[in-house]
């Protein structure tokens, strides 16, 4: 009998990446290690608590990462406790040039670069062959971190930078809100472990982009989980 493949993956607990964490188990993929970075972003706790919360209900091994160094390259509104996250009117996904907007206000400088190759070295360490980050089209869009080219080109550098090739791969970097919703229901994923908030509180904000992303992707596949929204 074929061995299961071994992965690493990133688990933010939004709803990419925990949508890409079933449909790694779906395939029988062994998940050697979920990953969180703890880079000082303001939804942290959340993250981190919901990533985990995930990971036991998966079954999977779970470890944060704490990056604090990010703060001393970065001006990202994520990250500066005085910048504010663009919200509400501040947001509008769909008007191309005040999402580019908002995107240069939550950049952070090579965040999926630097997530990718730890993951990559944890992989090559445990004796697994792919990192699986959760990234979509829609976003990639604004975001090129986000794109199936920087998946390509990160396959590409890590032929050279890790023994045994790792590659990246991302099961809904073609996909757009709604149908990873979609694809999520099918998969039972259960959505109040996950956290898309850019804020850490009791619900999700419903006001920063990435809740306004959520909401459109959850109201366009009819699933309610409006009691998951403070707003």
């Amino acid at each position: 009998m074929k061995s299961k493949r071994k992965v690493v993956v990133l688990l933010s607990s939004g709803l990419d990446s925990t949508v890409n964490a079933f449909e790694a188990m779906k395939h029988h993929h062994e998940i050697v290690l979920a990953l969180t970075f703890d880079y000082g972003q303001k939804a942290a706790v959340k993250e981190i608590e919901s990533a985990r919360e995930m990971a036991q209900y998966l079954n999977i091994p779970h470890k944060v990462v704490q990056l604090p160094w990010f703060k001393d390259f970065n001006a990202s509104s994520l990250i500066v406790k005085d910048k504010q996250v663009p919200i509400g009117s501040q947001v509008s996904i769909d008007d191309s040039s005040m999402s580019a907007e908002s995107a240069k206000s939550v950049w952070v400088p090579n965040r999926n670069g630097i997530f990718v190759n730890i993951a990559a070295a944890y992989a090559e360490a445990l004796g697994a062959d792919a990192v699986i980050p959760g990234f979509n089209a829609e976003e990639a869009a604004t975001f090129p971190d986000n794109s199936r080219d920087f998946l390509e080109q990160s396959t590409k550098a890590l032929w050279y930078s890790t023994a045994n090739h790792v590659t990246v791969g991302c099961y809904t970097a073609h996909l757009r809100k709604p149908d990873i919703v979609r694809l999520g229901q099918g998969l039972q994923v259960p959505w109040e472990l996950t956290w898309p908030c850019y804020f850490a509180g009791d619900k999700w904000c419903g006001e920063c982009e990435s809740c306004q992303r959520a909401r459109r992707a959850f109201d366009s596949a009819k699933v309610d989980v409006s009691h998951l929204f403070k707003s």
